[in-house]
């Protein structure tokens, strides 16, 4: 099977996948990373504590959690922001205007917006997601069952 032979690609979970990326894309854009922050009020509790012998540094860990967590989200951005440059124009304006612009943006609204029939917008948008898929490496392949 390292030929690749049997597998086939779930356009749904794929295209599920493309778009999640993208909208992590959209608001990492729109407000940057949201940090997390310590907690500094006591939490009181009824029940007896227990000593595992472990020491916990809460800043430690969320800063470690902070930059780690921006340099993911900067990389994936950056990754979308290339696959997405290198699509075809009409590809790259249809994925821009319905994913990575404004909030409440449809398929309806772009079609449209793009002077394009329905069944036309469709079919080039599957080409699109399936090749920022291929490009993002977030294609999600199933099995044929041999009969």
């Amino acid at each position: 099977m390292g030929t690749g032979e049997g597998l086939k690609l779930h356009a749904r979970k794929t295209s599920r996948k493309v778009e999640e990326r993208l909208e992590s894309a959209r608001l990492y854009n729109k407000f940057g990373f949201i940090r997390r922050e310590a907690r500094v009020t006591a939490v009181y509790s009824d029940a007896p504590r227990s000593n595992t012998n472990v020491k916990s540094d809460q800043t430690a860990m969320l800063a470690t959690y902070n930059v780690d967590r921006e340099e993911q989200l900067q990389r994936e951005y950056d990754q979308v922001m290339k696959a997405v440059s290198q699509l075809a124009d009409m590809h790259r304006r249809m994925i821009e205007m319905r994913y990575l612009g404004d909030d409440g943006v449809t398929d309806i609204h772009v079609y449209v917006a793009m002077h394009m029939s329905e069944r036309s917008y469709y079919y080039a948008k599957s080409k699109a997601m399936k090749q920022l898929a291929y490009a993002l490496r977030l294609e999600v392949f199933h099995e044929e069952v041999a009969s």
